[in-house]
């Protein structure tokens, strides 16, 4: 039975969300490169609370069309995702669409009822992509073994307490453990090369990546974040 039908955890999992090839050469790029650097935690390096190597491909030109597919893969399962949990978007606006010559409250079931077209442009409006994150975990050492969740008061932009939305691409498999372990839900994400996982940024879904076996473990990461104020609501 599928886990998001059996209990709703608002944890998602899209498998095939990306092409195993595509990965596969973003992987063997990735190896090659020299820009990558000791994984980052809040604003240090901690090795003892994640230990990896680390590429944030968002801004350069030379990933930038990586950075197009997989946010593209991640857009449509925002969509999927509103559509199983629509007070994703609902609960936190107070939201009004426009029908013909009235507009209408947006309840989750108006919501759960509006074809692509009529859904998209309200994600793009209330949401922004987050800095895409390309990180490596070294077979039998590397991890991220530290309880944690994505909502902290980092600076006073308050960029950080926008995320609403966790993700994270695998971009590979073929080696033991490593799963993505969420600590109230008890569930274990096992990586498979071009699964996409969504869940909550909050304290909830405190989550660790634990360490690989047998071989090295090579993920995309990043967030779905609100709109700032002045977008969404004006000066």
């Amino acid at each position: 039975m599928d886990a998001d039908a059996a209990a709703p955890d608002f944890i998602h999992v899209v498998d095939g969300a990306l092409d195993a090839d595509w990965c596969r050469r973003v992987v063997e790029r990735l190896a090659a490169s020299r820009d990558l650097q000791p994984g980052r935690i809040g604003s240090g390096v901690f090795p003892d609370m994640k230990d990896s190597l680390d590429l944030t491909i968002s801004g350069r030109e030379d990933w930038s069309a990586e950075v197009d597919v997989l946010n593209q893969a991640v857009i449509a399962g925002l969509r999927d995702y509103v559509r199983l949990y629509p007070h994703t978007l609902v609960a936190p606006l107070m939201l009004e669409t426009q029908d013909g010559d009235k507009r209408h409250r947006l309840t989750a079931e108006r919501l759960q009822a509006m074809d692509d077209e009529q859904l998209m442009p309200v994600l793009m409006h209330v949401f922004r992509p987050g800095a895409i994150n390309l990180q490596r975990y070294s077979a039998g050492r590397g991890g991220y073994p530290y309880w944690h969740c994505e909502l902290f008061p980092r600076d006073a932009s308050a960029e950080t307490l926008h995320r609403h939305l966790l993700w994270t691409v695998y971009l590979n498999d073929g080696f033991d453990e490593g799963e993505t372990e969420f600590l109230y839900q008890r569930r274990k994400i096992a990586p498979k090369a071009g699964s996409l996982l969504i869940a909550p940024a909050a304290f909830t879904h405190t989550h660790r990546g634990n360490r690989p076996q047998g071989g090295d473990k090579v993920i995309a990461t990043s967030w779905i974040l609100f709109q700032r104020s002045e977008m969404l609501f004006g000066a």
